[in-house]
């Protein structure tokens, strides 16, 4: 995987930007929608898997906007959960998510490559899960914690 020092350099990469409350609502209504019509792709492994991922990081990235922090680099943004949101995300959700990443990749750009029937829905059935857990942090997040994850960022 990548380093946060890495994704803090990269064009596009890990960025603090200003806190966006109407782009993190606009994410997260993406990841909604998402869920809405997942089922109707769900004799595709190929759509099922990158709706599923889609889920995933619309979720993760309504946060990320909600905190003030920007990343077009989907390995960076996975790992600035892992370091900076364990007080949200257990080791469970990050490694669902890792999985779906992997998977989607797999899938879209790897025809050769298999991918496990069960972690695809697996992650179908989790992502929603994920989508859930993002909407009740976003609603409970408080000022304080993301001056925390700001700061600690920044050092």
């Amino acid at each position: 995987m990548v380093s946060i020092n890495w994704c803090l350099k990269q064009k596009n990469g890990l960025e603090l930007v200003t806190a966006n409350k109407n782009m993190s609502e606009s994410y997260l209504s993406m990841a909604e929608e998402s869920v809405k019509v997942l089922s109707n792709v769900s004799e595709s492994d190929i759509w099922t898997a990158t709706m599923s991922y889609y889920i995933y990081y619309y979720s993760l990235y309504a946060l990320m906007q909600r905190i003030g922090v920007k990343c077009e680099i989907h390995s960076c943004s996975i790992e600035f959960m892992n370091e900076y949101l364990k007080e949200f995300y257990d080791a469970e959700d990050i490694k669902e998510f890792e999985l779906a990443f992997i998977a989607r990749i797999d899938l879209q750009y790897y025809s050769n490559r298999s991918v496990d029937k069960a972690i695809i829905e697996n992650s179908r059935k989790n992502c929603k899960l994920f989508y859930v857990k993002t909407k009740d942090i976003l609603s409970k997040l408080r000022e304080e914690q993301i001056q925390k994850i700001r700061k600690a960022l920044k050092a």
